[in-house]
């Protein structure tokens, strides 16, 4: 079963916080995306990126402590089971001082015909590289 990670890097900005003082939950959303994407990005041959494209069912998340200004975080996603048009991906993120847990997600992705905007099935190639057996 691939359980290997793939990370990136994020700095808390200004306006990433909320009025409470701490970084507002939607930012945590678009870190699960930017992580998701640059994943996509990285491993995912051209001509499967020129033809695919990835819309969100559902997004799951539990928070566990702020992050703060002047943060940086770890964002780190990995895939999980995939039927056909349900492809499940985890997210972790850390705060890079001290490794604490701040949030998990989990969040379910349909890959989406660029051509047609439908959703659509995925070569076995994709389906290899964005999922594991159950």
């Amino acid at each position: 079963m691939k359980q290997e990670r793939f990370a990136i890097t994020v700095e808390v900005q200004m306006e990433d916080i909320d009025i409470q003082g701490h970084v507002n939950n939607i930012v945590y959303l678009r870190w699960v995306q930017d992580a998701a994407i640059a994943h996509w990005n990285t491993i995912a041959p051209q001509h499967e990126q020129e033809k695919l494209t990835w819309v969100v069912r559902r997004h799951e998340i539990d928070y566990r402590k702020p992050a703060m200004k002047n943060d940086t975080i770890i964002v780190q996603t990995w895939i999980g089971a995939a039927s056909r048009l349900a492809f499940d991906r985890h997210t972790e993120m850390v705060r890079a001082s001290d490794l604490r847990l701040l949030a998990l997600a989990r969040t379910v992705w349909c890959p989406i015909d660029r051509n047609t905007g439908r959703p659509t099935d995925v070569s076995p190639e994709i389906r290899s590289l964005f999922s594991v057996s159950p």
